[in-house]
């Protein structure tokens, strides 16, 4: 009987008691689909009469199908933790993917210099028009016109603060031989620059979590850029960069990095710039000062980042591109192209994107906007400058504000 009906009702579940196997299945109850009576379940010759089966049994039969149904939850319980186990799995994999350029220290010195090279999208390498900085390649400041300085304030959540000071200025020597030919002999450049930043009001707690005394840190950049003009058509710069990083009372940082950039100017129109940022750049932290001997010395190092650039400028249309691809030791590749409009006399609108990101597309890109208005006071040119930034992690945006001067 068994056998027939596992053999002709595939969905049945059935249990059987030792006696049942003896003297075969006692149906003292049975319901199919349509709810027939046990006698016509099947017909005399043990075939079907229904699809689905399910048995009331003998109180044996009871225990081995209670035994029966525990396997089953265990079975079905393993079968949940394995789809919840795939289904975390997946959450998982749908996170953000991780960069190593986040945990990197200095990313103070990579958010941009000034209202104008922020608003921008931070591509400005192969720049040479305008007010100049060697933050961004140090062999502009031989393209430089008159005396440039600039000022930047931004305005940031969570308590942050970033500031930029920077004096940029073109030297030319003369010689009878070089003025025969209608230009100067050789022609230098230097630019010098601080960056500032740091986090305020910060809860101190002791080692029972009662509340000392706001905390801050502050971490600066100190730059001092020389560059040489050696044709028309090809200028090299050399960027010193000293950082000091206050941490905690007695916990300070110093380092000591390089930059070398390079421009070739193709003609009018197109110039392409090459840069390498951050060599020998790093943290040396001593924590013996706070806990003694059990204090540790570690060394964090900057990312080495390498940057090709390109601009083209069209003056009769009075707008300029820039775009800029940076590498770096981390494994971003990273890409900033944004673009500058001589709307309207001594007003410029621009535009730009930071942080496109192409080894990782959920690094979240930010895009800027700005303007400046330039006013000539009997020969000094006095400038107002602001730039809007998106920050996709922040209660709110970067609005930078700043003064600039040309003499």
């Amino acid at each position: 009987m068994r056998n027939k009906i596992f053999k002709n009702y595939p969905n049945v579940i059935l249990s059987l008691s030792k006696d049942d196997r003896k003297s075969e299945v006692t149906l003292r109850q049975a319901q199919c689909d349509n709810l027939r009576p046990a006698s016509t379940y099947f017909d005399q010759g043990g075939q079907a009469q229904c699809d689905n089966v399910i048995l009331s049994l003998s109180k044996d039969d009871r225990i081995e199908k209670s035994h029966f149904d525990r396997l089953s939850v265990t079975k079905v319980f393993n079968l949940s933790v394995i789809l919840f186990l795939l289904f975390f799995t997946s959450i998982l994999s749908a996170q953000p993917k991780f960069s190593e350029m986040s945990v990197k220290p200095g990313a103070f010195s990579r958010m941009g210099f000034g209202p104008r090279g922020i608003g921008m999208g931070n591509g400005l390498s192969a720049l040479t028009e305008g007010n100049l900085v060697a933050y961004y390649n140090p062999a502009s400041s031989v393209f430089q016109e008159g005396n440039s300085f600039q000022t930047g304030y931004s305005f940031l959540s969570l308590d942050r603060a970033l500031n930029f000071l920077n004096f940029t200025r073109k030297f030319e020597f003369r010689s009878s031989k070089a003025e025969n030919l209608g230009r100067p002999a050789s022609v230098a450049g230097i630019s010098a620059g601080i960056i500032n930043s740091g986090v305020s009001k910060i809860d101190g707690r002791d080692n029972n979590g009662l509340k000392t005394k706001e905390l801050s840190t502050s971490e600066n950049l100190f730059f001092l850029a020389v560059a040489n003009k050696f044709s028309e058509k090809f200028a090299l710069g050399l960027t010193v960069k000293f950082y000091y990083y206050k941490l905690y009372e007695d916990i300070t940082s110093t380092g000591v990095g390089f930059d070398i950039g390079a421009i070739y100017k193709f003609n009018e129109n197109f110039n392409v710039s090459f840069m390498l940022v951050d060599l020998n750049s790093k943290y040396k932290w001593d924590t013996s000062p706070i806990y003694g001997q059990q204090g540790l010395s570690s060394e964090n190092e900057f990312p080495l980042l390498k940057k090709i650039g390109i601009r083209y400028n069209n003056p009769q249309n009075k707008f300029l591109l820039v775009a800029e691809f940076e590498n770096s030791n981390v494994g971003t590749n990273i890409l900033k192209f944004g673009g500058e409009y001589n709307i309207y006399d001594g007003l410029f609108l621009r535009a730009g994107v930071d942080q496109f990101n192409l080894s990782n597309g959920d690094w979240a890109v930010k895009p800027a906007a700005g303007f400046s208005y330039l006013y000539n006071l009997d020969g000094y040119l006095i400038g107002i400058d602001y730039a809007f930034m998106l920050e996709p992690y922040s209660s709110s945006d970067r609005h930078i504000i700043g003064v600039n001067f040309n003499f």
